[in-house]
């Protein structure tokens, strides 16, 4: 087995490549999106570099289309992406020792494709060493951050132009099953998961889509309440 910073680099890179198939039409998608919306270039490329987070994107981009109140627009974006402080917790153990610059840098480029590729890495060879794993971790990164951004600018750049019978939001719910169903392997975890799909679709009547954040919070109650049953059947 190869071994070494260059085998954990190479193994990242081409572990990435596969999301690369739904992460083009996903950032064409929001580009378009952002374009219609009456959105610059400028300001599209500024919310998909800064925020880089699709999901969080396309809401808050929707709820300023309905011209949400500031509040709202945050808090459901927060919602949204809660998912990424249990990502952080999850990774914690294998990069918490990393420098303040690193962790930053981490933190920054965590999006549910680095997670999913970074935690199955580490679960499989938990002894490596943090160099290692850093380099395993920004390596699957090179490849998605620099296509994301440029996918968006040319969704971007297109706009409308794109013909309506290329269907490029079939990429958003691909993306998430590809990365959720692997994850449910527990009564918990599918606990959750049929809460928040049965009230996200039960409470898709409220304004703002302020069913999402009870969906969510219900679900994390769900799954952490489900835990500690089996935990003390156990």
């Amino acid at each position: 087995m190869q071994t070494g910073m260059g085998a954990a680099i190479r193994r990242g890179l081409v572990d990435s490549i596969p999301f690369l198939i739904v992460i083009v039409p996903f950032g064409m998608l929001f580009g378009v999106a952002g374009a219609e919306a009456g959105l610059p270039i400028a300001q599209v490329m500024g919310f998909t570099v800064l925020v880089i987070a699709g999901a969080a994107q396309f809401t808050a981009l929707q709820l300023l289309q309905d011209n949400a109140p500031l509040a709202v627009i945050l808090l459901t974006s927060l919602a949204v992406n809660l998912r990424m402080a249990m990502y952080s917790a999850a990774l914690a153990p294998h990069l918490g020792k990393a420098r303040l610059w690193q962790r930053g840098l981490v933190a920054y480029l965590l999006v549910d494709q680095s997670y999913a590729l970074a935690q199955a890495a580490y679960e499989r060879e938990p002894g490596r060493p943090l160099p290692q794993k850093l380099g395993y971790f920004f390596a699957t990164m090179s490849t998605i951050a620099p296509v994301w951004f440029l996918a968006t600018y040319c969704g971007a750049r297109m706009g409308a132009a794109v013909p309506e019978g290329i269907a490029l939001d079939f990429a958003v719910p691909v993306t998430f099953l590809a990365l959720v169903a692997p994850g449910l392997k527990t009564l918990a975890h599918l606990a959750a998961a049929g809460t928040s799909v049965a009230l996200a679709l039960a409470l898709s009547w409220m304004p703002y889509s302020l069913g999402l954040i009870l969906a969510a919070i219900a679900a994390m109650a769900a799954g952490a309440q489900t835990e500690i049953w089996m935990e003390r059947r156990a």
